[in-house]
């Protein structure tokens, strides 16, 4: 039985996955836990979603007043992640400076806390673009850090709170006449619920699972226009979908990027789409004791689940 009250500490727990994590400690009864983040708005969302969680701004890149709640942790679940961008330093920065403070700190800790590492899927897959470079290099990391712990490898995850990725594309499909799809739209994709991948975290924490890779894909193979088709039907959009010739779509994303710093979808990404890539399904549901949420259901919950639903990270 896991101590309810021990501090757990989430570093980049204001994006999808902290959301996520954070609702489901609170669903499981743990009433100690501190969100280091630097998105103001972000932490903000999470604040109001959750009041009784403390919620600490904070450039994990430079150490500062935030290392202080380190102290007394009993858990740390590394989740700070550059996702998207056209700069690299961010990715430098937020992937791999602050993994070498939070590594330095539990090194340094009296009573290390039991940490568990948020790596991804990519670092096993054929792209070669800046997320890819960096969590190669912050697993890297980890693993020579003398630590023992879970480092888990989730593929492309949807759910609550979710900003980018399915849920992005899900607010653009209301707001355009048509909704454009490179080429064939056959990219095969293995999407995972972050509401399920939450869960098998818990386990990590509960269960105190030791040192070990374990690459958490998606458990049924969809392809990306029918991702899109199955939001549709989930969101009753009525936006008809479209298939562009993909150097057209690429040429729009690139023009896009030209006006938007930072934007929701990069050539980068575009190539990562249809990099062909296919990740080792293992036995994850019996591993850590976590069901697995069949796609259909977990994109309605998504959603249509009105605790949730109408929440909405910035980028």
């Amino acid at each position: 039985m896991s101590d309810k009250t021990q501090k757990i500490l989430l570093p980049g727990g204001a994006g999808l996955v902290g959301q996520n994590l954070v609702a489901r400690l609170k669903d499981r009864g743990y009433t100690n836990i501190v969100v280091l983040d630097k998105h103001r708005a972000n932490l903000a969302i999470l604040q109001q979603a959750q009041p009784d969680v403390t919620c600490v701004y904070a450039d994990l890149a430079e150490l500062g007043e935030w290392t202080r709640h380190f102290d007394g942790a009993g858990v740390v679940v590394m989740l700070q992640a550059q996702i998207g961008g056209i700069d690299y330093t961010d990715f430098q920065r937020n992937n791999i400076d602050a993994t070498k403070h939070i590594l330095d700190l539990i090194k340094a800790s009296p009573t290390p806390p039991y940490l568990v590492h948020i790596s991804s899927s990519v670092v096993v897959s054929v792209a070669d673009d800046f997320y890819t470079r960096s969590k190669i290099e912050q697993e890297q990391m980890v693993l020579a850090s003398g630590i023992a712990c879970p480092i888990l490898r989730p593929t492309l995850m949807f759910g609550w709170f979710d900003r980018k990725h399915l849920g992005w594309l899900s607010r653009f499909m209301k707001k355009v006449p048509v909704f454009p799809i490179p080429g064939h739209g056959r990219y095969m994709r293995q999407p995972l619920w972050a509401r399920d991948f939450s869960d098998i975290i818990i386990s990590c924490i509960e269960q105190r699972v030791a040192g070990g890779i374990y690459n958490i894909s998606g458990h049924e193979k969809v392809d990306y226009i029918d991702i899109i088709r199955i939001i549709k039907r989930a969101t009753g959009a009525k936006t008809p979908i479209v298939r562009i010739p993909y150097h057209l779509f690429y040429a729009l994303i690139w023009t896009w990027s030209l006006f938007d710093k930072r934007p929701p979808f990069t050539t980068q990404q575009l190539a990562a789409l249809s990099a062909k890539d296919e990740f080792e399904v293992i036995d994850w549901p019996g591993k850590f004791g976590v069901p697995y949420t069949p796609f259909v259901k977990a994109i309605d919950a998504t959603f249509n689940d009105a605790r949730y639903n109408k929440i909405i990270l910035e980028f």
